[in-house]
């Protein structure tokens, strides 16, 4: 990243696009372009051309989408779906108009079918039905890799398609309304932990297993690929190791010292069996993870105990 490159990350104040501006700024990357939602609303067409407009980026990385775990897609299925499409589709077309050297569309693994094989190999896109709870997210997120798609394909737009497993990491959002499933459990046990309660009730059965990777070995991940891809085709992002949320769950509660009950809500979904990524295409590459998930785990409740030390001191209440 030369000082000179003009890089524009979408999202930059997000959970991925924080650790993508860490990575950048340590690559020596200083022409950034960044942008709030109240500067550049990116479901606003006319917003995201006056952007790049004014702002001629040579480089994009579009990390910015609507998020959340399990309960917030199914409160809220409209909006995962409308809200992620204009803001890809408005970023992507903008990348093709203005004639962006590089772009990046950061996918998600949950684009991949329920009954995959596992560990989840990239052809397996779009060959059966999607997990139901994010159904929405998932569908805006296959439609955002087909237009990146076809741009290249119609109109040669240099863009790669990297494909993350769930990620994890500073800065996330803690929020029980929104939160995914291990900030959640970060801040579940921290609190028990803290107010010495003796039960803490989880969704589900704790049988489903999933892969979590670091955001900042995805940003790592992200600018490795800038260098080393091409093609649109789809490229998995992962550790390929998965842990059951049982484990998980009892992992965290251990690492913050939790010593109470943990009950499981089996009236509750868990979600997709399983989500394991093949990630042997990133590694033929040369790419590996750094961060392990007991590391990444113990810089998130700090994390979560810093932001409630700085929330407590300022009057703002608990999320």
């Amino acid at each position: 990243m030369g000082p000179d490159l003009r890089l524009y990350i979408a999202g930059h104040r997000g959970l991925v696009g924080q650790a993508l501006l860490r990575h950048a700024r340590a690559l020596g990357a200083s022409n950034l372009i960044l942008r709030t939602h109240s500067e550049a609303d990116l479901t606003s067409t006319e917003h995201v051309q006056r952007l790049f407009r004014e702002e001629r980026p040579d480089v994009v990385i579009i990390a910015a989408a609507k998020v959340g775990g399990i309960a917030a897609n199914m409160a809220d299925p409209v909006s995962f779906l409308v809200d992620n499409l204009k803001m890809q589709n408005n970023v992507l077309e903008a990348c093709q108009e203005f004639g962006v050297r590089k772009t990046v569309f950061l996918g998600s693994s949950c684009i991949y079918p329920r009954a995959a094989q596992q560990p989840i190999r990239e052809d397996a896109f779009m060959h059966g039905p999607l997990e139901p709870t994010n159904e929405s997210y998932a569908v805006a997120k296959i439609a955002g890799v087909r237009l990146a798609q076809a741009l290249h394909e119609q109109h040669g737009l240099d863009v790669i398609c990297p494909m993350p497993t769930n990620i994890y990491g500073l800065g996330d959002h803690y929020g029980l309304d929104r939160a995914h499933v291990l900030s959640a459990l970060v801040h579940r046990f921290c609190v028990a932990a803290d107010e010495g309660l003796n039960l803490v009730t989880l969704w589900g059965t704790g049988t489903a297993r999933r892969e979590f990777l670091f955001a900042d070995d995805l940003a790592d991940a992200t600018f490795f690929l800038l260098d080393h891809m091409t093609s649109p085709e789809l490229i998995n992002v992962g550790t390929g190791e998965d842990i059951s949320i049982r484990e998980l769950a009892e992992l965290i509660a251990e690492m913050v010292g939790y010593r109470g009950a943990i009950e499981w809500d089996h009236l509750r979904p868990d979600g997709m069996p399983r989500k394991l990524l093949d990630v042997s295409k990133i590694h033929a590459l040369g790419w590996h993870h750094r961060t392990s998930l007991r590391e990444g785990i113990a810089a998130v409740i700090e994390d979560f105990r810093t932001t409630m030390r700085q929330r407590s001191a300022s009057g703002v209440a608990r999320p």
